[in-house]
């Protein structure tokens, strides 16, 4: 896939699920600010696109871009005294959106979760 529109054909063509992966060599160089800005492509296209987890690291131009995109909402788990929050799989599965931002590759998530790690990637169901 090259582009958004090379995506949304993807997403028109196939109700299968199907990943599409953003790599970059080190934080900072844009994995994040693209997925949002094909995110906003897809959108204005029809698709239901929603966000599952973003970190934008506080870098203005990312958040920005995260606004307009339907959000799930994250869930709260104690862990070592702290308040955590964490991707809400089950309520993204309940919502069932045709495209799910994941972001954070190297995300581990709190100890004793179903699933170990999140990866940047779209989800499609």
């Amino acid at each position: 896939m090259s582009s958004a529109k090379d995506f949304l054909e993807l997403i028109q063509k196939s109700r299968k699920g199907k990943f599409k992966i953003y790599i970059g060599m080190s934080a900072g160089v844009g994995k994040t600010f693209r997925m949002l800005q094909e995110a906003h492509s897809l959108l204005r296209n029809g698709i239901d696109v929603k966000i599952g987890y973003i970190e934008t690291h506080g870098r203005e131009e990312t958040v920005a871009l995260v606004e307009g995109i339907p959000e799930v909402g994250r869930k709260s788990v104690f862990y070592k005294g702290k308040n955590l929050e964490e991707m809400d799989l089950q309520a993204i599965i309940n919502e069932h959106p045709e495209v799910v931002l994941v972001d954070e590759l190297a995300h581990t998530n709190v100890e004793g979760s179903k699933n170990k790690k999140d990866g940047r990637m779209y989800w499609k169901f």
